[in-house]
């Protein structure tokens, strides 16, 4: 009986000295929210970008650039002279107005005002950011943005709402170059 009562005793303490096991998740997840979310939005850039191209080929007498930034544009006024874009921190005054892919008029030049903007130090949204490095002064450009171009997912918190592609006429008024120390 003692040697039943030894052997059980170090059975015990022998099986009770096992490393700790990791605990298992109740749930996997998968990747599958953002797999569906990225999905969606491929689809709806196709989506924007056929409604764009299906505008331009409808306006057979204006000729449409397309910038590598992903958005399209036309000089309504073009100057031939060799002034120069803005640069990083150049003081940028313009006007422009927002529409939709409609034509409905969003926001006016009026309500907008005359914007003065330091290229690249101050919030603007990335199409009209990246359309101004491409204008001289004294140049009026339309441009097509799609909405990730434009205020994307979450709008503008008034007029401008989810995922709105834009057409925006900018006229550059001046640019002074930054001061350099």
């Amino acid at each position: 009986m003692k040697k039943l009562v030894i052997a059980m005793v170090l059975l015990v303490t022998f099986s009770a000295c096992k490393t700790p096991e990791a605990r298992r998740p109740i749930s996997v997840k998968t990747g599958s929210f953002i797999d569906q979310s990225v999905e969606r939005n491929k689809k709806l850039i196709a989506e924007e970008h056929a409604i764009i191209k299906t505008l331009i080929e409808a306006d057979t007498n204006t000729e449409y650039l397309a910038s590598p930034n992903g958005f399209w544009y036309t000089y309504n006024t073009k100057v031939q002279a060799e002034s120069g874009t803005p640069g990083f921190g150049d003081l940028v005054n313009f006007d422009y107005d927002v529409k939709d892919l409609k034509g409905n008029t969003i926001y006016t030049q009026e309500q907008l005002r005359t914007q003065n903007y330091a290229m690249d130090q101050q919030e603007l949204f990335s199409g009209l950011r990246e359309g101004l490095k491409l204008m001289k002064a004294g140049e009026t450009v339309t441009f097509l943005f799609p909405s990730q171009k434009a205020y994307g997912y979450y709008g503008d918190s008034k007029s401008i709402g989810t995922n709105v592609p834009l057409v925006c006429q900018v006229t550059v008024n001046t640019i002074t170059q930054k001061e350099t120390n």
